[in-house]
């Protein structure tokens, strides 16, 4: 496909991809949610790649490293490839500007509700973001997919989200659960996304992104995983 006509599924990470058990950063700390594996199949037959967003304050604030961040992002991409997912990109921001510490204290374009990241993932991947769908649990999630211009925000319902909504001003579809999701925007019989039926897409080696600091390129096999950092000037 021509650069910029790609369909995106971006995902939130903490209370999409797995629970929020708040800054998680371990596997030991790491639930998958059900459904994931299997609406990100479906996604993929409906001709969606698949990007995760994500705010990662925990790095900011200390609770942990971008090197663990890293580590624990190696072994999720692992999973989703043994589930046959392949995950195009991971994109983070690490800053808070309130509680980050040193360099990370700062307001920053790619924290949410702000679309860095969705703008960001975009451009490397080649994303029509009007025809991608973004999928979280918290009033930012919305807000941010709303500022990017992503066409579909599908907010994943729990008791948090009705105490973040308060501050959400932007329009968006509601789902109870991943399995919800799948079966009504990516199903074959849905009157969501699947009426195009399954398309191969293009192979992207996927990455680990962060707005600043550091850049990490993982090279993912069905075989193995490996991270390379180099790092780069803001």
């Amino acid at each position: 496909m021509r650069r910029g006509q790609e369909r995106a599924l971006f995902l939130d990470r903490d209370g999409v991809i797995n629970v929020d058990l708040s800054y998680v950063h371990s596997r030991d700390q790491f639930h998958f949610l059900p459904g994931i594996f299997d609406l990100c199949r479906a996604a993929r037959d409906c001709g969606f790649l698949i990007a995760v967003v994500t705010n990662q304050a925990g790095i900011g604030r200390g609770y942990y490293s971008e090197r663990d961040f890293h580590e624990l992002s190696r072994w999720m991409l692992g999973r989703f490839l043994e589930e046959r997912v392949h995950v195009a990109g991971i994109y983070y921001c690490p800053c808070h500007p309130v509680h980050g510490r040193g360099a990370y204290r700062r307001e920053c374009e790619c924290r949410k509700p702000n679309p860095g990241l969705l703008l960001r993932a975009a451009s490397d991947l080649g994303v029509d973001l009007g025809r991608s769908v973004m999928i979280g649990d918290q009033a930012h999630d919305m807000q941010a997919a709303a500022a990017a211009g992503v066409g579909t925000g599908i907010l994943l319902r729990d008791p948090a989200t009705d105490r973040s909504l308060r501050h959400a001003d932007v329009w968006y579809r509601e789902a109870s659960s991943l399995s919800e999701i799948a079966r009504l925007w990516f199903g074959p019989s849905s009157a969501g996304f699947g009426a195009g039926g399954p398309q191969m897409m293009d192979a992207h080696v996927p990455q680990v992104s962060p707005c600043a600091g550091l850049r990490g390129v993982l090279d993912a096999t069905a075989d193995s995983l490996s991270v390379a950092l180099e790092r780069h000037e803001t």
